[in-house]
C-alpha cells in the first residue's frame, strides 16, 4: 500500500513535530541555605506543640473583640489592597493574553470599488468598473521554538508572584492595624495612669496647702506641688497628640477618612499570646514575600527562553477563501468564488546589530538579579523572625524586672508620704518619690505595649498563617475565561 503526503500535510506535520521543542533552560528553584533552628528560640516558651501554625485569622489570639473588628475591614476597604487585586486580575489577563498567541487569527474583509481604467491601457471593458469582494483570511505562527509556552510560563510566574505580595500586602496591611491598635490603646493605658496621678498629686496639693495654712511648711513647697501637678497635667494632654495620629492611620487603614472613625478610650487589657514557631525550613514555606521573589525568578528564567528563540526562524502560515464580482447581486455565485493557500514564509534574521544577542544577556541578567532578591528576601525572612523572637524573651525578662521596680516605687512613695505628713522630710522628697512611682509605671505600660507589638511582628515574620499551597495554580493564574473573551468586541 502507497501512503502519499501532500505538500500540505507534510508542512502540517513538520510544524506539530516542531511544536514539541522547546529551547531556554527549565526552571530549578535555586537553594539557599537554611539553619536547623532559630538562634533566638532558646528559653522561647511556646504553649503549642510545633506542628500547630497560625490561624488565618491570626489577629483573634490576642482576644480583643475591638481589633478583630478592625482587621475585618481591612480586607474589604483598605485601598492599597484594592490596588493590589487589581494589579493580580491585570496580571491574569496577561497569562489570557499570551496563551492567545497558541490560536489563529482569523479576519473578514468587504470591499467595495468603484473606479475607471487610465487611458491608453488595454483593458477588456472601458469606462467606469465596479468590484465588490468578501473573504476571509486565517494567519497563524507555529510555536517552532517555544517562545509562546515560555511567554505563557513568564506571565503566569508573574500572575502568582502577584497574588504572593497581595497576600503580603494585606498580611502587612493588617499588622500594621494591629501595631497603630495596641500603640493607641497603650497611650490609653498611659492617659489612666495620668488621670490617676493628676488626682493623687491635687490631693497632695490639697494637703501641702492646707500645712501652710497651718504655719507647718513654707509656700515653696505649695509652689512646687501646683508645678508637679500643672506639669503632669500638660503631659496627660500631650498624649492626644499621639493618640489622634495613629486614631487617624487606622481610620486610612480601614477605607474611612479621619472623620469617619474614633475609638473610645478602653485600657490596656490584651497580654501577648503564645505564639506557635515553626521550624526555619518551613519559612520558605509561609511567607508570601518569600513566595513572591520566587515566583518571579521562574518568570525570569521563561523571559531566557524568550529571548533565546528569537535566534531561530519563524515561520508564518495563512489561508484565505472569498468571493469576488463587478455586481453586488452577483458577489456570492459560485463563478466569483476564489481561494488561497499562502502565502508561507520562514523568516530569519541574520544581521540586527547584536540586539538579540544584548536581549539575550539581558534577561540572563535579569535571572540573576531575581536569584540574588530572593535570596536576600529569604535572609531578611530570617532575621525578622530572629529579632522579635530575641525581643519577646528580652521585654518579658524586663517587664518581670519592671514590675518588681514598680511595688518597690510604690512603696517608697508611701513611705515617703507619711513621713511628710508627719514633718521629719521635706516636700522635695516626696516630689521626688512621686516622680520615680510615676515614670516606673509609664515604662510598664510602654513595655507592655512593645511586648503587644513585638508578637504582631512575629506573626507577620512567620507568614500570619499563610502557605504557599494557598498560591494559584498555573490555571487560576490564568484567571476564569469566558467564550464571550473570544468575541471582537468588548463585554463587561
Amino acid at each position: 500500500m502507497t501512503f502519499r503526503i501532500t505538500p500540505i500535510q507534510a508542512c502540517l506535520l513538520l510544524t506539530t513535530l516542531l511544536s514539541g521543542c522547546t529551547v531556554g533552560p527549565d526552571y530549578v528553584r535555586p537553594q539557599t541555605t537554611i539553619p536547623d533552628n532559630f538562634k533566638e528560640i532558646n528559653g522561647w516558651k511556646q504553649a503549642h506543640p510545633r506542628d500547630h501554625v497560625l490561624p488565618g485569622k491570626w489577629w483573634e489570639v490576642f482576644k480583643d473583640a475591638h481589633l478583630n473588628t478592625l482587621e475585618e475591614q481591612v480586607a474589604t476597604a483598605n485601598q492599597s489592597i484594592a490596588q493590589a487585586e487589581a494589579q493580580y486580575r491585570q496580571a491574569q489577563h496577561l497569562v489570557q493574553s499570551a496563551r492567545s498567541a497558541y490560536f489563529p487569527t482569523a479576519n473578514i474583509t468587504a470591499v467595495a470599488n468603484r473606479f475607471r481604467a487610465a487611458s491608453g491601457q488595454n483593458v477588456a471593458v472601458r469606462g467606469v468598473k465596479n468590484l465588490f469582494g468578501i473573504a476571509g483570511a486565517l494567519a497563524w505562527e507555529p510555536d517552532l521554538w517555544g517562545s509562546v509556552r515560555r511567554q505563557v510560563e513568564s506571565n503566569t510566574g508573574n500572575a502568582q508572584a502577584s497574588a504572593a505580595t497581595l497576600q503580603a500586602l494585606r498580611l502587612s496591611t493588617q499588622a500594621t492595624v494591629a501595631e497603630d491598635y495596641f500603640q493607641l490603646r497603650a497611650l490609653d493605658a498611659q492617659k489612666t495612669l495620668f488621670d490617676e496621678t493628676v488626682a493623687a498629686y491635687q490631693k497632695t496639693l490639697d494637703i501641702t496647702k492646707n500645712r501652710y495654712a497651718a504655719g507647718v511648711v513654707a509656700k515653696t513647697d505649695v509652689v512646687q506641688a501646683e508645678t508637679q501637678l500643672e506639669s503632669t497635667r500638660a503631659q496627660t494632654i500631650n498624649l492626644g497628640v499621639q493618640r489622634a495620629a495613629l486614631e487617624h492611620a487606622i481610620a486610612v487603614l480601614i477605607g474611612k477618612t479621619p472623620e469617619e472613625f474614633s475609638l473610645n478610650v478602653v485600657p490596656l487589657e490584651a497580654t501577648p499570646p503564645p505564639i506557635p514557631v515553626s521550624l526555619p525550613s518551613e519559612l520558605l514555606e509561609r511567607r508570601p514575600d518569600i513566595a513572591s521573589a520566587e515566583r518571579k525568578i521562574a518568570a525570569a528564567n521563561a523571559q531566557i527562553g524568550v529571548a533565546k528563540a528569537a535566534f531561530f526562524p519563524t515561520l508564518n502560515l495563512a489561508a484565505s477563501n472569498g468571493y469576488q464580482s463587478n455586481t453586488l447581486s452577483t458577489a456570492f455565485a459560485a463563478a466569483g468564488r476564489y481561494w488561497a493557500l499562502g502565502p508561507a514564509g520562514a523568516a530569519l534574521t541574520l544581521l540586527d546589530g547584536g540586539a538579540k544577542q544584548a536581549q539575550y544577556k539581558q534577561e540572563i541578567d535579569g535571572f540573576d538579579a531575581s536569584v540574588a532578591f530572593y535570596k536576600q528576601t529569604v535572609l531578611t525572612g530570617f532575621q525578622e523572625v530572629e529579632d522579635n523572637l530575641a525581643a519577646l524573651r528580652i521585654l518579658e525578662e524586663e517587664a518581670q524586672v519592671q514590675e518588681r521596680a514598680v511595688t518597690a516605687a510604690r512603696q517608697a512613695l508611701t513611705m515617703t508620704t507619711n513621713q511628710y505628713k508627719a514633718g521629719t522630710i521635706s516636700y522635695l522628697n516626696v516630689m521626688t518619690s512621686q516622680a520615680v512611682a510615676l515614670n516606673n509605671q509609664q515604662t510598664a505600660v510602654q513595655i507592655l505595649g512593645d511586648r503587644l507589638a513585638a508578637s504582631v511582628l512575629l506573626i507577620k515574620a512567620l507568614g500570619g498563617g499563610w502557605n504557599v499551597a494557598m498560591l494559584p495554580t498555573p490555571d487560576e493564574a490564568g484567571g476564569e475565561v469566558k467564550w464571550t473573551d473570544i468575541l471582537p468586541y468588548p463585554i463587561y
